[in-house]
């Protein structure tokens, strides 16, 4: 399963508040879709999920708005730890 498809499976499951669709570029924070506590439970998931770790810096509105920008922030992250 890709990545995007794994954040977006654990969001529309496990975070999303309402009965909106989520798909890849949709704006998770603009729309109330995932407020500030849904963001730290990604963040721990995801560094659960992926053997990573999200530094404080990195959680930024550029990395997590949507869950292309989530995936592609995973991916750089672990080519970076394969490195």
């Amino acid at each position: 399963m890709s990545t995007d498809t794994t954040i977006l499976t654990y969001i529309t499951t496990e975070i999303a508040t309402g009965d909106e669709p989520v798909d890849r570029e949709t704006d998770l924070l603009l729309t109330g879709l995932v407020d500030s506590i849904g963001v730290m439970r990604i963040v721990e998931w995801l560094e659960t999920t992926h053997e990573i770790e999200i530094h404080p810096a990195d959680v930024i509105l550029e990395n997590f708005q949507t869950v292309a920008a989530m995936a592609a922030f995973v991916e750089q992250r672990l080519d970076t730890a394969s490195d």
